[in-house]
C-alpha cells in the first residue's frame, strides 16, 4: 500500500481508475472545477504546470513578476480553451504578497490548491561566499519566506472550506545535501520541513501538503551553471506532469530514486558521503560567474 497518498487518492488511483479504464470511461481529473494558484508561472516549470493544470479543467491563477510574459501565458491558456487569470507580484515583497492574497480571495473565494514554484537557485562555494550574506538572505526571501507568507494567507480559507492542497517545488538536494548549494538547498529544506509539520496540523481539516523533490530541469535557472550544460535534465513538461500528479493524488512527497538512495546513505554512512560529495565537488568547479561574484542564477517568476 502506498502510504504516501491520502486514503481517497489511493482508492481512486489503484482501485477505481483501473476499473474505469477497463470499461472505457476514464475518470475526470480531480482538478476539474478547482481553483489552483501557481507562482513563477511566466516561464519554465511554472508555465508548463499552469498549462497542464488548466488542461485538466482547473481555473489557474498565474502569479509572476513579469507582466508581459504573464499575459502571454494567460493568453495561451485561454486560447487553448482553459480558464486563467494573471496576477503580477514580487513574492519577496511582503506588502505586495499580502495584497495579492487579499485580491485573490476577494475575486475567487478560497484557493483550493497552491503550487509554490517561484524560486532562485545559486551554485557557489563557501570560499566565494564569505562576503555575500545577501545571497542567503534573498534566496530565503523567495524560496522560503514568500511561499510561507502565501500559505499563511490562503490557509484559513482552505481550512474553513475543509479542503486544500499545497505543492512545494523543492529539490532532491534536500536529501543529497549537494556541495556548493548551501544557500539554495538550505532554503528549500526549510520549506520542506515547514510543510511536513504544517500538514500534520491541518490533516484533520483535509488540507494537505506535497513536497515535490525535483532533480535537474532544463530551465533558465540552470543556464548560468557551466557544469549543467551537458548534464541530463527533465523538460519543464515532464516536471509539470509530476506537479499534476502531486495535485491529483496529494502524496506526502514525490522523490527520485537517486534522492532516496542518497538520503539513506547520508543516514547510514554520513562520513563516507561527506568524502564522496567532497571529491565530486572538487571535480566540478564553480562557474566563472560564481568566482567573479556575479549572481548565480536567475529567479523563476
Amino acid at each position: 500500500m502506498n502510504l504516501l497518498l491520502t486514503p481517497r487518492a489511493f482508492v481512486r488511483r489503484h482501485l477505481v481508475a483501473p476499473v474505469a479504464r477497463l470499461t472505457g470511461s476514464p475518470l475526470p481529473s480531480p482538478l476539474v472545477g478547482r481553483t489552483v494558484l501557481v507562482t513563477g508561472a511566466s516561464s519554465g516549470v511554472g508555465e508548463a504546470s499552469a498549462k497542464a493544470v488548466a488542461a485538466c479543467g482547473a481555473t489557474v491563477l498565474c502569479v509572476a513578476r513579469r507582466p508581459g510574459e504573464l499575459d502571454r501565458v494567460v493568453g495561451e491558456i485561454e486560447s487553448a480553451g482553459g480558464s486563467s487569470y494573471g496576477y503580477v507580484c514580487d513574492l519577496t515583497d511582503p506588502a505586495a504578497t499580502d495584497t495579492l492574497v487579499e485580491r485573490v480571495l476577494a475575486e475567487h473565494g478560497a484557493v483550493d490548491m497552491l503550487v509554490n514554484n517561484a524560486g532562485r537557485s545559486i551554485r557557489r562555494s563557501l570560499e566565494f561566499s564569505y562576503d555575500r550574506m545577501h545571497d542567503f538572505e534573498r534566496t530565503m526571501a523567495i524560496n522560503y519566506f514568500g511561499p510561507v507568507r502565501l500559505v499563511l494567507g490562503l490557509l484559513p480559507a482552505m481550512r474553513e472550506q475543509r479542503f486544500g492542497h499545497v505543492v512545494n517545488i523543492v529539490t532532491w538536494g534536500v536529501q543529497l545535501k549537494a556541495p556548493k548549494f548551501t544557500a539554495y538547498i538550505a532554503s528549500k529544506t526549510a520549506l520542506d520541513t515547514f510543510s511536513r509539520i504544517a500538514g500534520r496540523e491541518t490533516w484533520s481539516d483535509n488540507v494537505t501538503f506535497t513536497n515535490l523533490r525535483l532533480d535537474l530541469v532544463r530551465t533558465d535557472m540552470i543556464v548560468a551553471t557551466d557544469a549543467y550544460r551537458r548534464a541530463p535534465a527533465k523538460s519543464p513538461e515532464r516536471a509539470a506532469a509530476l506537479v499534476v500528479r502531486a495535485l491529483e493524488d496529494r502524496p506526502v512527497t514525490i522523490s527520485t530514486a537517486a534522492g532516496r538512495v542518497g538520503e539513506v546513505l547520508n543516514l547510514l554512512a554520513p562520513r563516507l558521503m561527506d568524502a564522496g560529495m567532497g571529491l565530486m565537488a572538487a571535480r566540478m568547479p564553480d562557474s566563472r560567474a560564481a568566482r567573479a561574484h556575479h549572481e548565480g542564477s536567475p529567479r523563476t517568476g
